[in-house]
Order: C-alpha cells, then structure tokens, then sequence
C-alpha cells in the first residue's frame, strides 16, 4: 500500500495547515496539501496526505474515510499514480 492517501470532498474553507491536524491523530503527517486551481489560487475540493508508514496511512483511511467536515462527506483512499494525460498544449486546432 502506498504511504500518500487521496482525501476528496474537502470544503473548499480547508487550507494544508488544517488537513494536516485532520490526520494528524492517526500518525505523523509528512506532508498535506489541498489542491488550488491554479488561476484563481481556490480550493478544488480535494488534496493530497502523506503519512509516514503504511500502517498509519491504513488507521487514517479506516478513522476518516466517510466522515463529515463541515457537512461534507470525506472520501480517503489510496492515492493512485497520475495519469499522463495528453493536453494541446495551448495551441486552437480548430
């Protein structure tokens, strides 16, 4: 199992700084960030934790994994590996 954890259906209020006191009772954190759309600097929605060992990832999956922030129901999973994604590269092909 992988160390860094998917954490979906953040309100958009939560900052890293917050997302890591989420997690840190179920281990040491080494390293939260949510995820900001890069033109208007706000939150996605979602982010990124990464616990020191596998077993702390497992504990916080299995303590936060569906429970609710500020009304809004949190998904923790495994996070998986980026997908490359081919994108214009800013060119119109039209």
């Amino acid at each position: 199992m992988n160390k860094k954890l998917y954490v979906g259906g953040l309100p958009f209020s939560v900052t890293d700084e917050r997302l890591k006191e989420l997690f840190e009772p179920h281990g040491t954190v080494e390293s939260a960030k949510v995820v900001t759309d890069r033109y208007t600097d706000r939150s996605r929605g979602f982010g990124f934790v990464e616990m020191s060992t596998q077993q702390e990832a497992e504990q916080a999956i299995k303590a936060l994994n569906g429970t609710d922030i500020e009304g809004r129901s949190l998904t923790v999973n495994e996070s998986k590996p980026r997908e490359n994604r081919p994108g214009s590269g800013g060119r119109n092909r039209w």
